[in-house]
This record gives C-alpha cells, sequence and structure tokens, in this order.
C-alpha cells in the first residue's frame, strides 16, 4: 500500500511541477501569441521592442559596454510620433519571444524612417549584424539573430509563389497567409553542418577568400536535398579538402543568421593520420591547414587586430566565443590536453 501511495505521490508531484514549470508556462504563453491575434494585439501595448534599421540591430554603447535597449510600447509610440506616423507601425512587429515574467519581446524595423534621427534621439546606432553579434553580451547574441532572421524572411515572402499574390502576416508574424490560394508559408532553416576534422593529433582548419585576414575556421556546408547529416559530412571533407571521414560524432547546435537562417550543425570528424593529405579544393577553399595543440592554444589567444605582423602577414586566429566553430575547436583542445 506504502509503494502505491509513493508511486502516486511522485506522479502527482511530477505533473505539478511541470504545469507549474516557468519555462512550461512561458513556451505555452508563446505559442498562445503565435495563434491569438488578437491576444497579440494586446500583448504588444504592453511589450517590450528590439529596434532594427534595414535589418542592422540598434545597440547602445555605454562605457565599454554594448547594450540591446528594449523600448517600451510607450517609448515606440513617442518614437512614431515625431515621424508623425500612427502606432499601425507596430503591427509590423514580429514576437521573438519573452521573459519568464511573459514581458512579450518583439523585434520592428524601422527601415523606412530616417536613421540618424532614431540614432540622436535615442543615444545610440543602427550597428551591421555582423559586428554586432560580437559586441553584445552572449545571452543578447542569439536573440538579435534570430530577430533578423524572421524580419528579413517576412521582407522576401511577401508574395505567394504559386498566385504572385501579396501574403499577409500574422499578428505574431510566426506564418503568412496567401487568400487567393489558401497557402500558409512558415519560417524555415537550411541545415549546415561545420566540421572540425581531425587525425588524431591535429586538426584541419580552412579559410576563404571573403574571410578576414588570418581567419581560420571548421569546414562547412549545406546539406544536401535527401542527405543526412552524417552524408553531408562525409561528402564536404571529400569534396573541400579530399580526405574520407572514418569517424564522426555530433557536439551541438546553433543558430546562424548568415547568409539567411541556417541551423549549424557541429561535428567532430577523424580521418587516417596514414591517409591525411590534403587536397584542397581552390574553387571552394583559399587555404587548409594541419594545425597542432601548441598553435591552436595559441591562435585562440590572439585577436585579430593583433594577428598582423611587420612584413604584412597575419598569424592564425579563429573565431570567436559566440561562434559554435569556436566551441569546437575548445573541444578539441580539452580533448588533447585531458
Amino acid at each position: 500500500m506504502a509503494a502505491i501511495y509513493q508511486a502516486v505521490y511522485r506522479r502527482a508531484s511530477s505533473l505539478f511541477c511541470r504545469l507549474h514549470s516557468t519555462y512550461v508556462r512561458k513556451m505555452r504563453y508563446i505559442n498562445e501569441l503565435k495563434e491569438d491575434d488578437t491576444l497579440c494585439r494586446q500583448a504588444q501595448t504592453s511589450g517590450t521592442f528590439y529596434l532594427f534599421h534595414n535589418l542592422s540591430p540598434f545597440l547602445q554603447k555605454v562605457g565599454k559596454k554594448y547594450l540591446v535597449p528594449q523600448l517600451s510600447a510607450a517609448e515606440m509610440k513617442r518614437i512614431l510620433e515625431n515621424f508623425k506616423e500612427t502606432e499601425q507601425w507596430i503591427e509590423k512587429s514580429v514576437l521573438i519571444g519573452c521573459s519568464d515574467e511573459h514581458v512579450p519581446h518583439f523585434a520592428l524595423d524601422l527601415g523606412a524612417l530616417e536613421k540618424s534621427v532614431i540614432e540622436s534621439e535615442l543615444k545610440g546606432s543602427f550597428t551591421d549584424l555582423r559586428k554586432a553579434l560580437f559586441l553584445v553580451d552572449g545571452k543578447d547574441s542569439p536573440l538579435l539573430a534570430s530577430a533578423q532572421s524572421l524580419l528579413r524572411w517576412h521582407d522576401s515572402h511577401q508574395y505567394c509563389s504559386k498566385t504572385g499574390q501579396p501574403t499577409q502576416k500574422n499578428v505574431a508574424g510566426s506564418k503568412r497567409v496567401c487568400h487567393a490560394s489558401g497557402i500558409t508559408y512558415y519560417p524555415q532553416m537550411s541545415p549546415v553542418v561545420i566540421t572540425l576534422v581531425s587525425d588524431g593529433s591535429r586538426c584541419l582548419l580552412a579559410r576563404q577568400p571573403s574571410f578576414p585576414r588570418g581567419m581560420y575556421t571548421a569546414l562547412s556546408g549545406f546539406c544536401d536535398m535527401g542527405e543526412n547529416v552524417e552524408e553531408t559530412v562525409r561528402r564536404e571533407v571529400a569534396e573541400e579538402v579530399g580526405l574520407e571521414v572514418e569517424s564522426l560524432r555530433y557536439s551541438a547546435s546553433q543558430h546562424w543568421p548568415f547568409p539567411s537562417s541556417c541551423l549549424m550543425i557541429a561535428c567532430h570528424a577523424l580521418v587516417r593520420a596514414q591517409q591525411a593529405e590534403i587536397s584542397m579544393n581552390s574553387l571552394e577553399l583559399e587555404e587548409a591547414h594541419w594545425f597542432g595543440l601548441e598553435e591552436i592554444v595559441e591562435g585562440l589567444k590572439r585577436e585579430p587586430r593583433s594577428s598582423k605582423q611587420d612584413d604584412g602577414s597575419f598569424l592564425p586566429w579563429f573565431p570567436p566565443k559566440q561562434a559554435i566553430a569556436h566551441q569546437l575547436i575548445c573541444e578539441w583542445v580539452k580533448q588533447q590536453t585531458s
């Protein structure tokens, strides 16, 4: 009898915790906002807003730190009034999340308004996202990336691909609908593998011509239609550096907004040391090299501005900690030194 009571008690306690979990309640609230236009419209009057201008986020510099300000609905109304615009502008915003206290967060692009006037009034600047992601706090980077991706998606999906008729977004911005065809469009991400190749004692890093001078990173490439992750890793490594993957393991994933909205799937791949001669595809890469542990450790300490040498050449440096490539490299170092 006691065992039955304990089992019932554990089950009831588990259900109670799930129903009252902050995370569960927050996710269900966000889902309600996505599905209920009236509720989401009401939430816009009490939510906070992240501003963009032609997809560049607004930042404020305070001392040596860069902050991502959240504007209240009242502040948004005041800014729009200064431009003789109505509150209907706020309906162009997209839902990007909410706080644990259920304060909804929206992103709004003010690209049609004069940038310098907004910057002067709010004492900040609209900054290119590639730069902004490495200036702001780590917790803000994913939010800016997802906000820009969603804003970009709406900008490029204003017409139905079947009928050519305009599509309409719901209030939350979680979908667009073509009323002529009845088709509903949802934001999508493209899967990309990013792979750190190792032969056991060295890791392979490469660079493309478009990279900043001296920067090397892990190999990456889009998944082809019908491929799984394992097949993509093997194909990309074979295509780009002419090596055959012997084994691989998954590490982590990260949303990345470049060139559009991508899901970066990070893996470690092992090749045979006896068959590790690089045959680089010059159409894909500018350089590809094997790096030893000491070189990697030194490169992780190095910043872009300190990589240029007196003769004009550049010492290798690697992506900053906000990028998942940095995590892969650090995991490899930890494995080598454990």
